[in-house]
């Protein structure tokens, strides 16, 4: 069963949390960062992404960026801009996307129940961004952003929430600059956090890592580390644990990941469209845009016109919960074979957009020239993440897009 725990919040005062928070750190760029933070020195993005203080040369990854992390840091709470709580609580933090509103619970997660696969992961991880971030975390001594999880839902743990949205005004409420909505609880009676924290022992008996794998991998390996070098440890200490927003898998929802192509590998367009029609139906459905609307229907977007492609019986496998996905099958029937695109973290010929960005991106990158093609993609469902996650497998990159990003700064748990 999950272990996860309150814990003594470091946060913003209630009138700058709007202007503190901010996107997490790798959904952008040290330039596009450097603007979002431009003119605003509470920016919670002095903290983490800290170059932005530094000459434009700076390495992301050098020293002196991790210690001006610090630096900015201290000088937060110095100021009062962040406070941290007097007793362990849980926090209710929602989104708001498009009319649909989301609720998790922000509590201390458990770094051993990631090492023992209570806490599952759906993709692979890095170890040049997982040492990045557990030298950020070691350095500020804090996990300075959430980890995004997911439970399958808890009609128990629902009724508190509701309970608490419906008559309690929240701490902080605010639509951020592109233009989703954030809503923050802080839930401050102890026998209700003690309720909370017994529920998940009880009832939960797994988490799901939706959205940062590098952060939850390195807030795991910075625990155990910690725990290796205390002779005195006790498993009571605030290393063992790391922050995350806990959402029901039913209130959350996966967009689609889509691909761009750089070449047709020595093709011409009829070439490539005859070679694909022997594992897909091609249909040409004009110049409007065409969104795929079902499993194992996609669309091509090539030469201002959009195909739709719906993969034949046989290209793939319904029982197998990876061969069941159609960025699998794309890889198997078009990436590898026809294209000779076969490693999909590593090859320069292919990128892949957003579902945030809409189809609109794909067409504008590949009229544009930079791009020959583009395959959009119908969307993975919680249902298919979380038994991927159950059966111990491991994903496609780049094949869950999550919306909206969690704000980092909103509550911090340091160690």
């Amino acid at each position: 069963m999950s272990t996860v725990k309150p814990f003594k919040g470091l946060r913003p005062a209630k009138e700058i949390a709007a202007k503190l928070s901010c996107l997490p750190y790798d959904v952008m760029n040290t330039q596009e960062a450097a603007k979002m933070a431009e003119g605003n020195p509470q920016s919670f993005l002095h903290i983490t992404r800290a170059e932005i203080d530094l000459p434009t040369d700076t390495d992301p990854h050098s020293k002196i960026v991790y210690n001006k992390s610090v630096e900015n840091f201290e000088s937060f709470q110095n100021k009062k801009w962040l406070v941290k709580e007097d007793e362990p609580k849980f926090y209710i933090y929602a989104q708001t996307m498009e009319g649909r509103t989301q609720y998790g619970i922000a509590g201390a997660a458990f770094c051993e129940d990631y090492q023992n696969q209570i806490i599952k992961k759906h993709e692979l991880t890095r170890p040049d961004k997982e040492d990045d971030r557990m030298v950020h975390i070691n350095t500020i001594n804090a996990n300075a952003e959430p980890v995004f999880l997911s439970y399958r839902a808890v009609p128990e743990i629902d009724e508190i929430v509701n309970n608490i949205v419906k008559n309690q005004a929240p701490e902080y409420d605010f639509t951020s600059v592109d233009g989703f909505g954030h809503h923050f609880w802080v839930i401050n009676d102890s026998d209700t956090n003690k309720k909370i924290e017994k529920l998940f022992a009880e009832k939960v008996p797994a988490l799901y890592v939706a959205d940062g794998h590098h952060r939850t991998a390195a807030a795991a390996r910075v625990g155990l580390e910690r725990k290796a070098k205390n002779p005195n440890h006790t498993g009571n200490e605030d290393y063992n644990y790391f922050l995350a927003v806990i959402f029901p898998d039913n209130q959350l929802k996966i967009m689609d990941y889509n691909r761009v192509i750089k070449d047709l590998n020595g093709l011409s367009e009829q070439e490539f469209l005859n070679k694909i029609s022997q594992s897909f139906i091609v249909e040409n459905k004009g110049t409007e845009i065409y969104k795929p609307a079902k499993l194992h229907e996609m669309s091509l977007y090539l030469n201002k016109n959009w195909y739709r492609i719906e993969a034949k019986p046989g290209t793939y496998n319904d029982s197998d919960p990876i061969g069941v996905l159609d960025v699998t099958i794309l890889t198997k029937q078009v990436l590898e074979p026809i294209l000779n695109i076969t490693d999909l973290r590593t090859s320069k010929r292919i990128d892949f957009v957003g579902g945030i960005r809409g189809l609109k991106e794909l067409k504008k990158r590949v009229d544009s020239g930079e791009m020959v093609a583009a395959f959009a993609m119908y969307a993975v469902s919680m249902d298919q993440l979380l038994n991927i996650a159950d059966t111990g497998n491991i994903m496609p990159p780049k094949t869950t897009w999550f919306e909206p990003k969690l704000r980092s700064g909103l509550v911090i748990h340091t160690l």
